[in-house]
């Protein structure tokens, strides 16, 4: 990879109605494309920068647009200050006077990743949770995921901070898009808000409309009664809602009027049969892993969500992590660990290798996904760093695009799935997810063919956001034996 310069030759409200006109400016400021976030100088962001110039040519790549086009080859892409301006092949794009060309023969580009179930805290195998003050932020940015949703938050007001200093150019890292704490019913986790009325979870959301947040989560046990209040009030706060459900299944939360489910099939209590109202079968995974995704019951689930506008979250990162026999001991992600953590994680995955959940569901469950996605649904995807600590924050972003590539995606769906099916949800798509001209300049340069391999998804040399080139290597070695203690 080189680089050269090139110069061509020759108020009167009150009350509610106050409350409503906040949330609905919260929401237009969510959607609305914020101020380059543009590293401030002898910042922590500044010391990852690599490419900061009006403006910079791509030259040579394989692009995988985000588009679900065909990967172009030798193409050329123009960004002047935080814009995409020209993409094209090579000898069609104008280069601009004095622009820096990067000569990337051998690279593919994708748009920069936006996850949509992507913590900023960790937790480690044995439960234990740990805020990602330091690692998440750069584990994101370095493996290429531009933007994420927080999708339940451990430390809102931390995560409040750390997106001010992120857009403040303090700190390297995705834009983030904050989603309250938890809301629940019956759930053991003391992190979590536990409904007892309808009042309480519509005094919970404007609250947290207030303070900052744009997302809701819903968690496993929550009622119907609190989840519609929840909802309703968030509609009309602007504000949107996920779920990680099971005490309400997919169906049931659609009629509810949610917009986003996580985790697909092994949280969806819809084929469960003799369900109880309102509570989380026991034995939830045994019923999805025996779920025939060509039947009847699957099809109506996704007739009722793609008819809806519901969306779903693909994690298989953070699943896969349970099952026997799966590649899940990654250099990378022992490394980044901290000692005692990986010691912990080996434990852990030792164990599940000897007495852990057979590959034949997490297989059924990658397939009710490309079900959904076939079917015309929106499929978006994040890595939720939680379970047993081995989906780490960016780096099992990358491990679901290989995931994807063994569900039977092509690596155009995938690209798209990885980062223009996130804008849209968040109601960004206007400015970011895919690799065109007038976009936001937010892309990802890997070393290698993607289309051919892969594993080249880790193999991530700069990560451009808001036109600023980011020293991934660098960004991510400094992570190095520090997941699980900041």
């Amino acid at each position: 990879m080189t680089a050269h310069t090139h110069t061509p030759a020759g108020r009167g409200a009150s009350g509610p109605a106050i409350l409503v006109a906040t949330g609905l400016a919260l929401l237009a400021a969510a959607v609305q494309p914020a101020e380059a976030q543009r590293p401030a100088p002898g910042s922590e962001a500044a010391a990852y920068v690599a490419v900061d110039v009006d403006a910079v040519a791509l030259q040579g790549v394989t692009l995988l647009d985000g588009t679900g086009a065909p990967a172009a080859r030798d193409q050329t892409i123009v960004i002047e200050g935080t814009r995409i301006t020209a993409v094209g092949a090579a000898g069609d794009v104008a280069i601009p006077d004095g622009a820096q060309v990067m000569d990337l023969d051998g690279h593919t580009v994708m748009p920069g990743m936006v996850g949509l179930h992507n913590h900023l805290f960790y937790m480690a195998a044995g439960g234990r949770m740990h805020p990602m003050s330091y690692t998440g932020q750069r584990l994101y940015l370095g493996s290429g995921v531009t933007t994420i949703r927080t999708t339940g938050s451990l430390a809102t007001y931390a995560e409040l901070n750390l997106k001010d200093e992120i857009e403040r150019g303090l700190q390297p890292g995705p834009r983030i898009h904050i989603t309250a704490p938890y809301m629940t019913g019956n759930e053991s986790l003391n992190i979590m808000t536990r409904f007892r009325s309808p009042e309480q979870a519509r005094r919970f959301v404007r609250y947290w409309a207030a303070e900052g947040a744009t997302w809701l989560k819903a968690y496993t046990t929550i009622s119907g009664e609190d989840l519609a209040a929840a909802i309703d009030e968030a509609h009309k706060m602007g504000l949107k809602v996920t779920g990680h459900l099971c005490s309400i299944s997919f169906i049931e939360a659609v009629e509810l009027g949610i917009d986003n489910i996580e985790h697909g099939l092994r949280t969806n209590s819809d084929y469960v049969p003799d369900k109880v109202k309102d509570e989380c079968p026991a034995d939830l995974w045994d019923h999805a892993e025996a779920v025939d995704v060509e039947g009847p019951e699957v099809a109506a689930t996704f007739d009722a969500m793609i008819e809806n506008g519901v969306a779903m979250t693909s994690t298989m990162a953070v699943y896969e992590l349970f099952v026997q026999g799966r590649p899940t001991r990654d250099a990378r992600t022992l490394a980044a660990m901290a000692p005692s953590v990986r010691e912990d994680y080996l434990a852990a995955k030792a164990q599940i290798d000897e007495i852990g959940r057979p590959e034949a569901g997490f297989l059924n469950a990658m397939a009710y996904e490309k079900a959904f996605h076939d079917a015309g649904g929106v499929l978006a995807s994040g890595v939720d760093p939680t379970g047993n600590g081995g989906a780490l924050a960016g780096y099992g972003d990358q491990r679901n695009y290989e995931l994807f590539i063994e569900a039977g995606f092509s690596p155009e769906e995938a690209v798209q799935v990885l980062s223009a099916n996130g804008a849209r949800v968040l109601g960004v798509f206007e400015d970011l997810g895919t690799v065109e001209a007038g976009k936001i300049a937010d892309l990802v340069v890997m070393r290698g063919d993607l289309t051919a391999d892969p594993a080249v998804v880790r193999e991530v040399t700069i990560v451009f956001k808001d036109g600023i080139g980011y020293d991934s290597p660098a960004m991510l070695n400094d992570v190095n034996g520090r997941v699980g203690i900041n």
